[in-house]
């Protein structure tokens, strides 16, 4: 749900607590995108119990709007209030806080120092300013919550009211009207600056969402051409695109040839061909041509969905920096207060400050202390680093995803498909002595109907550049993963198409056959199959190997093969002839050993991906890719690899930078502000600022070098 009002990390952190203590698991907030997602349990929360709650809390559920509508509405209404309340503040703080900084140099406004005049100008602020953050710490207090508001409020409450019993005593030396509305003030700049700043670390979201187009041309079964929506398109549907146009949703070519722009998509900067048989993304844009193409998927189920849903939930699966940070928030508040009724308490009893000094260290206490900062630092440089890695065409699951990427000793690659093309090529076909060819090209092309694997689809390719007869029979095909097919038919036949390595001793097959055709156990055909180096393969593993990377071959292809491939990408250990089951084994054991990553093509290393420490898929942007692994190369293109692993070590770095600013700032600023050395109104500047540098720190990733 849509959840408006929240001004920072504190904002989410306070929701999120609030739903995890009602009883719902898989809570996100993310105010950045001002989202709050949870896995649905009715019997400890439903819906309006949700919404009541996080209601209770200060803030404002938004209804989805439909497709197409404003989603911003109530964003800009929320804006717009926050600037009509930083301005009203503003303007009267102002002559106050001159008057203030006058007075420091000698300078005396003689109306300015009248007790009810600064009451005029700081009563206004107080009631809009304060209680603002008033409602919201109440609210907090009224789910056994202390949030940041608590700080402010006490900070900007203490010296007003002080302010009043001094007014009331006529005794101008207790009037510090000035620092409670430069306090309420300087606050409300600082999230103004926070809330403007934070719009900047979201852009590739924006970017991306941009990219869903609307509305679509559907060709109805008359041939007449309609503009529905996109939500209304249903998957089979027949769509028509033209130049300049951007394709709506995922789907195949049916006829026409097109130059598609995916370079939003994938990070693909060239405009790729395209033609009858080949995949359109929704999002990309058509450079040239027209084309008629079958949807494959609804607009909530496409690849852009999912990437713009893999990057909104980035921040889902924290690190383990960010765990740390979190546990020292959730105690922060309540220490802090301890603290700043020690300052006063220590400071009036031993007399190291008279009880107007102590206070007025007490309020700095209070208002230099900054858990935010610490909320902010790994959601923002996470946000801003998945996003550049999105534009670069490398999709990344999270946090904790980014931090596992960096701090990787191992990789671990699959062959065919991965360092390899994958586009294989048959060499050799031959079949057994007095067996009719023709009979025995259409049954192997039949069988490798029920088969995805590339293997596959390249002797489909093959079988198919001559006509093949008909099959003779009726074929009930299984798929058994990494061994492959067998068949029986009505006359009780029974047939294996598949790996060699497994078939018993007594079957005599050519050499240098990688797949082979028996019926009833005995040999009918076979073929030998070759695919070349893919591209960038050999300066990928140089590269790993100089940050001192180990690299490892892993696949079912044959020893021979594996090691030909290895000598030439210079990979030292090499596992071939690996069933799935053994590849998984294989995994967690060089898992255990260290921190490993897998990168396989995500279609049949679904298993090994998940199991590695870190799954990596060059997925090309398949649906089977974005839903196997952690991280997905959206372009078959080995050098997003090395890049991204960059751009990840580059946005861990920025997280510890963050970090260490927002800690070290907390341990410096606490006790200045208790010894006295820091006013209330400078507490309250830097605390202000604090969050800012943070943020700022995370948007200097989206152009730093890496």
């Amino acid at each position: 749900m849509k959840v408006e009002g929240m001004d920072c990390n504190n904002c989410a952190m306070s929701i999120q607590r609030f739903l995890e203590r009602k009883g719902l698991s898989d809570v996100l907030v993310n105010f950045q995108t001002k989202e709050v997602r949870y896995r649905q349990d009715d019997a400890a929360l439903d819906m309006d119990g949700v919404r009541a709650g996080i209601k209770r809390l200060g803030f404002t559920v938004v209804d989805e709007p439909a497709h197409g509508e404003d989603h911003h509405g109530h964003a800009h209404e929320h804006e717009d209030k926050a600037r009509r309340r930083l301005v009203f503040c503003a303007v009267l703080t102002a002559p106050l806080l001159l008057a203030h900084l006058l007075m420091t140099f000698g300078v005396h406004i003689g109306l300015m120092h009248n007790g009810w005049v600064q009451l005029a100008l700081a009563g206004p602020v107080y009631l809009v300013g304060g209680l603002y953050f008033g409602r919201s710490a109440f609210a907090g207090l009224r789910e056994r919550m202390l949030n940041m508001d608590v700080l402010i409020f006490l900070g900007s409450t203490a010296a007003f009211i002080y302010s009043l019993v001094g007014l009331a005593w006529q005794n101008p030396d207790y009037y510090f009207f000035e620092t409670a509305a430069t306090i309420i003030t300087l606050v409300l700049i600082g999230n103004w600056l926070e809330a403007r700043a934070v719009e900047r670390t979201t852009t590739a979201i924006g970017a991306l969402s941009d990219l869903q187009e609307e509305n679509a041309r559907r060709i109805t079964a008359s041939g007449a051409v309609v503009s529905l929506p996109v939500e209304e398109v249903q998957v089979g549907n027949h769509l028509r695109v033209n130049t300049g146009d951007k394709v709506p949703l995922d789907g195949k070519i049916l006829e026409g040839t097109v130059s598609v722009n995916e370079a939003m998509l994938t990070g693909e900067s060239l405009p790729q061909e395209k033609g009858v048989g080949d995949v359109l993304l929704g999002g990309s844009i058509i450079v040239s041509g027209q084309t008629t193409y079958a949807v494959s998927a609804g607009y909530k189920d496409g690849t852009l969905a999912k990437i713009i849903d893999l990057v909104k939930t980035a921040q889902a699966d924290k690190p383990s920096l960010q765990r740390l940070a979190d546990r020292v928030s959730a105690i922060f508040v309540p220490v802090v207060i301890g603290i700043s009724v020690l300052t006063f308490l220590l400071g009036w009893l031993t007399g190291y400050a008279t009880a107007t000094q102590a206070l007025m260290n007490a309020i700095a206490v209070l208002l230099i202390s900054c858990p935010c900062a610490m909320g902010l630092a790994t959601p923002t440089a996470v946000m801003v680093g998945v996003g550049r890695l999105a534009r670069l065409g490398v999709l990344v699951r999270g946090g904790s995803t980014v931090e596992r990427f960096a701090g990787i000793e191992r990789m671990v690659f699959d062959k065919t498909g991965t360092l390899t093309t994958g586009e294989l090529k048959v060499n050799n076909f031959a079949v057994a002595s007095g067996a009719d060819q023709g009979a025995v090209r259409s049954l192997i092309h039949a069988m490798e109907q029920y088969s995805s694997h590339p293997i596959a689809e390249s002797i489909r390719n093959f079988l198919e550049e001559e006509p093949l007869p008909p099959v003779s029979a009726d074929l009930v095909v299984e798929e058994t993963p990494g061994l492959g097919l067998e068949a029986s038919d009505k006359t009780g036949d029974k047939y294996y198409l598949g790996a060699v390595r497994k078939l018993p001793a007594e079957v005599a097959v050519p050499d240098g056959a990688d797949v082979v055709l028996l019926k009833n156990g005995a040999y009918l055909a076979s073929l030998s199959l070759s695919d070349d180096l893919r591209p960038g393969a050999r300066a990928l593993v140089q590269g790993l190997v100089k940050q001192g990377i180990e690299t490892t071959l892993l696949t079912g292809d044959r020893t021979a093969k594996a090691e030909l491939v290895a000598r030439e990408l210079g990979i030292n250990e090499v596992y071939a002839e690996q069933l799935p089951d053994q590849k998984l084994e294989r995994i967690a054991a060089l898992s255990a050993e260290k921190p490993t990553a897998m990168v396989g093509d995500g279609i049949n290393d679904a298993a090994a991906l998940s199991r590695a420490d870190l799954g990596i898929s060059l997925g090309g942007g398949s649906a089977a890719a974005l839903d196997a692994a952690q991280i997905v190369l959206l372009r078959d293109d080995l050098s997003l690899l090395t890049e991204g692993r960059k751009v990840a070590n580059l946005t861990l770095r920025t997280i510890k930078e963050s970090l260490f600013w927002a800690f070290s700032y907390n341990i410096v600023a606490i006790p200045l502000a208790a010894l006295g050395f820091l006013n209330p109104m400078w507490a309250a500047l830097f605390m202000a600022f604090s969050d800012v540098v943070v943020i700022g720190n995370a948007i200097r990733l989206k152009t730093r070098k890496v």
